[in-house]
């Protein structure tokens, strides 16, 4: 403990009744709730000069006031990984995170993830989602690309995390996948849960036990028929998943007979080469993507910090340009 990083509140009308440990929250945001409450057991935090415990009810005039619990040793290693950060500010963060790249440490692969790239470049994260997610509110699969949100303190954690919970963000992908849909615009309801053969494979299911609802709305961009009648085409979709299930667009797309190009847990192939998109059907040719062809396009939340509606979107990365130029010059 430092008395420099000490802090008070007077109490006003509108935090009378809080718990002590609320508003000493308040005061220290960048700390999370356990840390706090750690500093209220070790006497670092006070009441009118006296000690207080965390459920205290406060009353107006009170003081409050403590002293910041030291900054715990980062759990996930930092690592000078190559980041594309779209946005910055004192509350958040918005990368455009690549394929390839790990969001956060787990089995099998420790090093190398979206985590320890943020512990490298940044001083503050969140640790509201654990000690091995600093910053972390969601996730993208390790080779879906795209926009995806940290933040830099726990009630801009939380915020952003109630914002997700409560289905008001905004979330806008695109896909290349294989097939011609016969619609332009649909929803996809199911209900999915994982593949009892392959625990890291998603299924869709009839309702019931641990099955959970899944809503997908989609549009068809762009489409691109078998040239000669060779092959079966390709489509550009923008989706818009309305719940965030593991793998949900993936499992979605799959189950409307589109599998994503490159996605080969959901039977779109290993990889798409420029002698698939102009339509051969004997294998050979270049790679184009070895990659599912999914990328999230664009996020749109409220604020944390003024509450305004704001929007960041990330380009569509160099290997799906590939591939739809590929098919447009294949048309």
């Amino acid at each position: 403990m430092s008395d420099a990083e000490r802090r008070s509140l007077v109490v006003g009308p509108d935090q009378v009744g809080e718990r002590a440990d609320v508003a000493l929250a308040g005061l220290f945001p960048e700390h999370s709730r356990s840390a706090l409450q750690k500093a209220v057991k070790a006497g670092a935090v006070t009441l009118n000069d006296a000690p207080v415990k965390s459920g205290h009810r406060l009353k107006e005039g009170d003081v409050l006031s403590g002293t910041a619990p030291e900054a715990a040793a980062p759990t996930v290693p930092p690592e000078d990984l190559p980041l594309n950060v779209l946005h910055e500010d004192e509350r958040l963060i918005v990368v455009n995170k690549a394929a390839g790249m790990i969001v956060h440490p787990g089995r099998g692969n420790p090093t190398g993830t979206l985590a320890a790239a943020l512990q490298h470049r940044f001083d503050t994260l969140s640790d509201a989602g654990g000690e091995h997610r600093p910053g972390i509110v969601h996730r993208l699969d390790r080779d879906t690309s795209g926009v995806l949100v940290v933040a830099k303190d726990n009630r801009a954690h939380a915020d952003l995390s109630a914002q997700f919970a409560a289905r008001t963000v905004k979330k806008e992908y695109a896909a290349i996948a294989r097939g011609i849909p016969g619609f332009d615009s649909d929803w996809i309801e199911t209900h999915v849960r994982t593949d009892p053969k392959m625990r890291e494979r998603m299924q869709v299911c009839e309702a019931g036990g641990n099955a959970r609802s899944a809503r997908t709305f989609y549009e068809v961009v762009e489409r691109f028929p078998p040239k000669d009648g060779r092959g079966t085409g390709y489509t550009l979709f923008r989706l818009f998943p309305h719940t965030g299930r593991t793998h949900q667009l993936r499992v979605h797309l799959r189950y409307l007979g589109h599998p994503i190009v490159a996605d080969n847990m959901y039977a779109g192939g290993k990889v798409l080469t420029d002698a698939e998109a102009r339509g051969a059907t004997e294998p050979g040719g270049r790679g184009l993507i070895r990659r599912q062809a999914l990328h999230a396009r664009r996020l749109e939340f409220d604020h944390p910090e003024s509450g305004e509606r704001v929007a960041f979107e990330a380009p569509l990365p160099t290997d799906m340009s590939r591939v739809l130029d590929a098919l447009r010059d294949a048309r």
